[in-house]
Formats: C-alpha cells, structure tokens, sequence
C-alpha cells in the first residue's frame, strides 16, 4: 500500500521523536572521575598545609553534556570543586564559604534547586508538542528543563563532602547564578574561607583565578 506524504511525515516525526527519546533515557549521567586537584590548570597549592583545591568550570555545551539540563542556556555555571588533601589529618568544610568573587569583586553564593527553577520560564519546564496531521495525536517533547531534572543533578553532581581524609581527595559540583554577567569567568576567581583544620584550627583561605583555566583552554586551540 503506498502511503500518502502527510502519513509518511508523520511516521517519520514519530520515529524521530521515539529516537530522541530513546537516546535521551541512555544518556550516563555519571560523575566524571576523581582526580588530583593538581591535575587542573585553575588550582591554588598550599604545600605547607599540604593541601590543594581546583576549580573547573563546565563552560560548553560538550562539557555540561553530563548533565539532565542546560544550566548555561538559563545563565548558571556548574563549577566543579576539586579538593587534595595530602596531608595526615582530615580537614573540615562544615563551615565553609565557597562564593563566585566576580571580576568587579562581587561575590555569589552557590545556588539551590529553587535558584536555578527560578530563572527557568514557565515554557521551558513545560516542553511542546509536534503536532501531526489527522487523527493522530500530537507528540509532547520532553521538557527543556524541569524541576525533577535539576533535583536530580543536584543529587548526583553536587559537592558533599563534608570532611576530606588525609591523602584523600573529593569532588562535586556547585552551581552560580551569574546570569547577569556578559563574561562571568574572565577575571573572576573561585573563593574559598573557613576550611579547618581536624584540630579546629583554620587554614589559609583560597582564592583560584578562572582566568588559570581561561589560559588553558586558549592554549589547547593555538
């Protein structure tokens, strides 16, 4: 039976729409792996101390791949945080204060779930639709963003380690609102305050330049 050019379209829409689909459940959102803070360009080394903490923005849409949503296209840049500890006790981020200093020396806490679910519209979390010919119903899309999506990243990506063991290394992300900037990591640098010692004494704070990583990557392409 030869089929008529809306059906055939239409099929074709459906099957493309089931490929994505497809697809999209096999994608691995898995962590990258644990490496060595030093292994970064954007690190601060503090040898006395004994310990070493970087900071790798995922700037590109290749790189945020790993995640259920497009934090950049909604203005927030997932940062991962890189901790060393090469020391014989273990240090202690209870108290910390990791905030985004920009290049005009404001400074940005990391975002919650509802931070990020804030700067999504209305459409955005609630997808679209294909519409097809006929009696066949439409094809909903799967949601640019949603807030279960983001709940989850959050639960698989985010930075939780609370205690770093000697000779031990942690990692995670966090995730700034820098919506309002043009160029959010020139300039900018990744600060760190109030990480103790196990004997409740504080270390030495940390400020990591991004403009470290910035230089890298310009490198890779030269």
């Amino acid at each position: 039976m030869i089929q008529s050019m809306p059906m055939r379209v239409a099929l074709t829409l459906l099957f493309l729409a089931l490929g994505l689909a497809v697809a999209a459940a096999a994608s691995d959102h898995t962590p990258p792996p644990v490496q060595p803070a030093t292994a970064f360009a954007a690190v601060e080394n503090h040898a006395d101390e004994k310990v070493a903490i970087a900071a790798e923005p995922y700037d590109t849409k290749e790189k945020e791949a790993i995640f259920r949503v497009d934090y950049l296209a909604h203005g927030v840049m997932p940062v991962r945080l890189i901790v060393t500890n090469n020391s014989d006790r273990s240090i202690n981020l209870r108290d910390a204060r990791i905030l985004f200093e920009t290049a005009a020396g404001d400074r940005i806490q990391a975002a919650e779930p509802e931070d990020v679910e804030r700067l999504m519209t209305r459409k955005e979390r609630e997808g679209g639709r294909i519409p097809l010919p006929g009696p066949i119903p439409s094809i909903k899309l799967k949601p640019k963003a949603s807030n279960k999506d983001i709940e989850a990243d959050f639960n698989t990506f985010e930075y939780g380690a609370i205690v770093v063991e000697p000779h031990t290394t942690r990692a995670g992300f966090l995730f700034y609102d820098v919506s309002e900037l043009d160029h959010p990591l020139k300039g900018a640098r990744l600060y760190l305050k109030e990480l103790k010692k196990a004997d409740g004494s504080e270390l030495f704070y940390f400020e990591i330049p991004f403009d470290k990583y910035l230089q890298s990557q310009s490198s890779q392409m030269n």
